[in-house]
Formats: C-alpha cells, sequence, structure tokens
C-alpha cells in the first residue's frame, strides 16, 4: 500500500462514506471552491492505478467503489508514523500525546483503561 496525497485522501473520505459514486457524486461531496470534474476524474484514475479503488460499467457511466477499506489504510498510516516519528515506541507516542497535545491526566486514564481492557481479551 502507498501513501495518498491530499486530493487522493480527500476522494477515498468521500468513497467510503458514500460506498460507491460517480464522479459527479464526489464532487458535489466536496467543499467549495470544487476542483474541476476532469480534476477528480484524473484523481480517481489514479487512485485506481494504485488499487485504491475499482470500478464498475453501467453503461456509458463508471460507478467507482473503494477496494481497500478505511480502517485497512488507517492502519497503514498508523504504521507509517510510529516508525518514521516515534522509532515505533508506544512510549514516545504517549509521552508526545502528553507533552506536545496537552493530555490530561483523565485522558491518560482512559488511555490505560482501554489498553487494560484489550490486554484483558488477550
Amino acid at each position: 500500500m502507498r501513501e495518498l496525497t491530499k486530493a487522493e485522501e480527500q476522494v477515498m473520505l468521500i468513497l467510503w462514506e458514500l460506498k460507491e459514486a460517480v464522479v459527479k457524486e464526489v464532487i458535489d461531496q466536496m467543499e467549495p471552491p470544487k476542483p474541476a470534474y476532469n480534476t477528480v476524474s484524473t484523481v480517481i484514475r489514479v487512485l485506481e492505478g494504485k488499487g485504491f479503488i475499482n470500478h464498475k460499467a453501467i453503461g456509458n457511466t463508471h460507478v467507482y467503489f473503494p477496494t481497500i477499506t478505511e480502517a485497512q489504510y488507517r492502519h497503514f498510516a498508523f504504521d507509517k508514523v510510529m516508525n518514521n516519528y516515534f522509532e515505533n515506541s508506544y512510549e514516545s507516542l504517549v509521552s508526545f500525546l502528553v507533552k506536545e497535545k496537552k493530555l490530561d491526566i483523565s485522558q491518560l486514564d482512559e488511555i490505560i483503561a482501554i489498553a487494560e481492557q484489550l490486554k484483558n481479551k488477550k
């Protein structure tokens, strides 16, 4: 799996929400100023080439749908961030959240509780 550009991610977020759509429906979901039809169509073709989406032909129209789930991409993106910025250290990640994002003690307690629940499920 490869990282998405900002434009590709915007289209994927819409397709994940809609499940399937034609180019016009994707554009309709975008915030103004809306990009040109050809621009979105090009991004969709690139995404299809990368294997993120596929299409089914209905007459002359192509209906596009994701082949990668949002959860799969989220997992990939998180792993990339963990590897590139936190040296695969959850301690470094939590330290960053506490120091840089001003995580308070109740939020930290919540994270610990979730971790304990997950540990107990194993």
